[in-house]
């Protein structure tokens, strides 16, 4: 190699290595920065498949994980542009979506993925038209989770699936549901037959009152009366 020749690669490397020198602490912004989205990752569980080989977490314990992250985040992050501008775009993200996020920990068959829940919410709209011949899938909004607690490719899988849940949890989700769809059953008996709705509020307000306590009795009696003699 002439001198020429060292002399190029000498000034080359002494700028590389001066490139190198200035952007290092940048670089190593970065890299901390890239470490804190893998952690963030793996408290949520992502990708699935690489854990697939743990429990499955509840999204109570992810909420609580991704708080304790969330601390150790900011005091990290301090004084610092780049993760400190992620942070407080998760942390802002997270007070306003995190408890709507989580679902998917508590439901069996519900995917993490957002793209794959897309896809999964998407199947069940074309099979609700395809079954209905409507364009319309409202029903989806009443059935749609037992859909997806059900997604089996066989009779055996439905079956596997059904021995999955406890008992004790089905009671609790039932009560749940009818808990939720009290509003719009008493409206729909308010509609459809108002008197006898009312009689049997009046009725109920009656049997709940307190021995001793008769003051409003004969009110609620003239209620009951008046609202058998209710009509539109």
């Amino acid at each position: 190699m002439s001198l020429t020749e060292n002399a190029f690669f000498n000034r080359l490397t002494r700028q590389v290595d001066r490139t190198l020198e200035n952007n290092r602490q940048l670089a190593e912004t970065i890299d901390k920065t890239y470490t804190w989205f893998l952690r963030i990752a793996a408290c949520l569980r992502y990708p699935p498949s690489s854990h697939a080989d743990e429990p499955a977490p509840t999204s109570q314990q992810i909420k609580q994980e991704m708080e304790d992250l969330l601390c150790n985040f900011e005091s990290d992050a301090y004084g610092q542009v780049i993760p400190l501008s992620l942070y407080s775009g998760l942390r802002k993200r997270w007070n306003l979506f995190g408890d709507d996020l989580l679902h998917c920990f508590d439901i069996p068959g519900l995917p993490h993925d957002n793209l794959k829940l897309e896809s999964l919410f998407g199947r069940l709209r074309c099979h609700q038209r395809r079954i209905s011949g409507r364009k319309s899938t409202q029903p989806l909004r009443d059935f749609g989770h037992y859909q997806i607690l059900f997604l089996a490719e066989s009779e055996d899988q439905l079956l596997e699936q059904l021995r999955e849940v406890k008992i004790d949890d089905y009671q609790k989700q039932r009560k749940h549901q009818a808990k939720a769809e009290a509003p719009r059953k008493f409206l729909a008996r308010l509609h459809r037959d108002p008197a006898k709705t009312m009689q049997t509020l009046a009725d109920r307000y009656i049997a709940h009152i307190p021995v001793g306590q008769f003051a409003d009795l004969a009110f609620a009696v003239s209620i009951s009366e008046t609202s058998s003699q209710y009509t539109y």
